[in-house]
């Protein structure tokens, strides 16, 4: 299976955010961003999750703009270097993101459930299962998300098998 080819493609702003969305927006501004009247859906939990079509998810932290989760299959693509992060095989996407940062010397963390991320540019690498298959999806996260070990082993972890993620 393989991510569809004619997905918009997002540009990853390192510290600022993805595509049309920055970090700190409040839920009224990212609709207006995203070129909606309001989410498809929007799910408890500890943090408040806004879910959109065309395979995006967002987070918010106290009414502001956290995290932004794509679909594997069905959110836009995000390109590091010329590398898609979406919908790749997860060892691929593994590979190239050390390779990537022993090159940039970016700083690696790895979460509890073995995710990848390189906190400088507030990129995480999460796997989803898709039709039976593993799949890379990026995920983009504020800095200080990732280096707070509160939000980071809480950070959003649906589509995270059963059991490998941390309480």
């Amino acid at each position: 299976m393989s991510a569809r080819a004619g997905r918009a493609r997002w540009e990853l702003l390192p510290g600022a955010g993805l595509g049309p969305l920055r970090f700190r927006m409040s839920p009224a501004e990212v609709a207006d961003a995203l070129r909606v009247c309001e989410p498809k859906k929007r799910v408890g939990g500890p943090y408040e999750q806004e879910d959109f079509a065309d395979g995006v998810k967002v987070f918010y932290e106290a009414g502001e703009l956290a995290c932004i989760a794509l679909d594997a299959v069905t959110g836009p693509q995000v390109l590091l270097a010329d590398f898609a992060l979406a919908g790749r095989d997860p060892e691929q996407a593994h590979k190239f993101l050390l390779d990537y940062a022993a090159e940039h010397a970016s700083c690696l963390l790895y979460t509890p459930d073995d995710s990848l991320a390189l906190t400088d540019l507030g990129l995480l690498v999460r796997t989803q299962e898709v039709g039976g298959v593993r799949m890379s999806r990026p995920v983009i996260v504020r800095e200080d998300w990732l280096e707070s070990e509160y939000h980071r082993d809480r950070l959003p972890l649906e589509g995270v098998p059963a059991g490998d993620a941390s309480p």
